[in-house]
This record gives structure tokens, sequence and C-alpha cells, in this order.
């Protein structure tokens, strides 16, 4: 029996509305990136934001994660812990990660952004990175297997020559922070549970441009970077599976509203 919590009509509507304040979060917080701009003062940005609009930033005190945001740079794949001494410079690529609480649901999405102009490689993985949630989106239907997500994430970044993380992975989210199911960014086809309509979960690739494998800070204790210093990417987004395929819940967009 699966364990994967189907939301009602009440709960569905309380994960969109937290996860569009959190996609809002990250349009508020795009003007501020630039060159001498540091992680910290982002996620200070974003922490006034989120509760100014009555929510909470679910990653602060979060297992012992100290700020409201994650915030990831260059070759840091994921948890990159915001500060006051990590600075943005031009060419950088950094992904803010953002979830909150809005009237006890929770929304999950990052993005990536460009500091000034950033050399053609790191604008291929982006971009490269950004089609494979778009491919694992178009995955979401009732009955089609978990598993499929991932496979053709995978299949699609290891033929532009890229690698997908596999120490991380998406999750159920809504309730809770992380509930089921895992959602793999790498798996075999047709493989794990059946979609059904009121399912929500993230889907989050992170895509190296090196090899698949990651080190965490052993200072931190969070900060998850490439095991060989290359390049790493993410986008994310919370999903619903509805009675026909998919809503994005985070797509403030309407992005996938033509699809």
């Amino acid at each position: 029996m699966s364990d994967i919590v189907i939301k009602n009509a009440k709960q569905i509507e309380g994960i969109r509305n937290s996860s569009r304040l959190a996609a809002s979060a990250l349009d508020f917080v795009e003007e501020y990136i630039r060159p001498g701009i540091s992680s910290g003062f982002l996620d200070q940005k974003i922490e006034g934001f989120i509760i100014s609009h009555g929510a909470t930033p679910a990653t602060k005190g979060y297992n012992g994660y100290p700020k409201s945001s994650c915030i990831s740079l260059n070759e840091v794949v994921c948890h990159g812990i915001p500060s006051e001494k990590i600075i943005l410079k031009e060419g950088d690529i950094l992904n803010i990660d953002i979830t909150t609480i809005l009237n006890g649901y929770y929304g999950d999405t990052s993005r990536m952004f460009m500091v000034g102009e950033v050399s053609p490689a790191a604008l291929n993985l982006v971009e490269v990175t950004k089609h494979c949630l778009d491919l694992g989106i178009m995955q979401v239907f009732p009955g089609n297997y978990f598993g499929n997500i991932g496979f053709v994430i995978n299949r699609y970044a290891k033929s532009k020559g890229y690698s997908v993380v596999y120490e991380y992975c998406g999750h159920g989210v809504g309730l809770q922070f992380h509930e089921a199911p895992q959602v793999d960014h790498a798996a075999r086809r047709n493989s794990g549970e059946l979609m059904r309509p009121g399912m929500t979960f993230t889907i989050e690739p992170m895509i190296n441009a090196g090899r698949a494998s990651t080190v965490i800070d052993k200072k931190d204790g969070w900060t998850a970077r490439t095991a060989d210093n290359k390049l790493s990417a993410q986008f994310e987004h919370t999903v619903l599976v509805t009675n026909s395929g998919f809503e994005v819940l985070t797509d403030i967009h309407e992005e996938y509203s033509h699809i």
C-alpha cells in the first residue's frame, strides 16, 4: 500500500498558494543579483519577503540549517549556506532554493541565475538542466510510473555529455517539507510507483558538467559540491498530478499553461 498522500481540494489550494509565494520570492530577489552582492544579503532579502507575506521560510532551523534559503554557486550542487563572505562575481551561476510554509502548507522551488556575462559552457549547462526539468514534468500524468521522470532526464542529460546527481532527489511535498515519494532523477523506465491525481511532489534535477558524485563540506555539514569541482546546475518545481495530466504549482509565469 502506497504511503503517498493524496491531497484534497482544500489542501491543494493551500499548497498552490504557498508554492506561488515561493516562486514570487525568487522573482523578488532577482533584482539584487549582481557582482559584489553577498549570498548572505540575498538570503536576508528573501527572509524579509517571506515573512512580510505572512509565511515562514521552511529551511531555517530545519535539522539545524541556519538560513532562510539555499544559495549554491558554481560547483556547489545544493544546500549552499548563504554567507556575507560569499560574494557574487561576474560569470557566476547560482541556484536559489526556497521553501515556504504558508498557513501550514509547503511550496518548494529553485531556479538558476546568472551574474552578468557567463561562459558558453555555463550557459549551455543551465539550458540543458532547465530542459531536463521540462522533460521530467512532461512525464507527470495519472497512471505513469515515477521512474519515467528520472529515465527521460538521465537519457537527455547523458546525450548532452552531462551527468545526473543520484545522491539527491525530488520528494513529496505539501503537508510536510519532505514526504513520500522519492523522485529519482536517474531511474529505470517503468520503475517505481504509479502516479495518481492529488499527488504533489518536486522534480529538481541537479546536472553536473563532470562526474555525478558529490562531497559534503566537512566544516558546515551541508554544502554539497561536485567531487571534481566542475559546474553544477539545478531547477525545481512543485508539481500536482491532475485528472488529465499535471499542474506546475510553482509556475507563476504560466510557462506550462500551453501544454
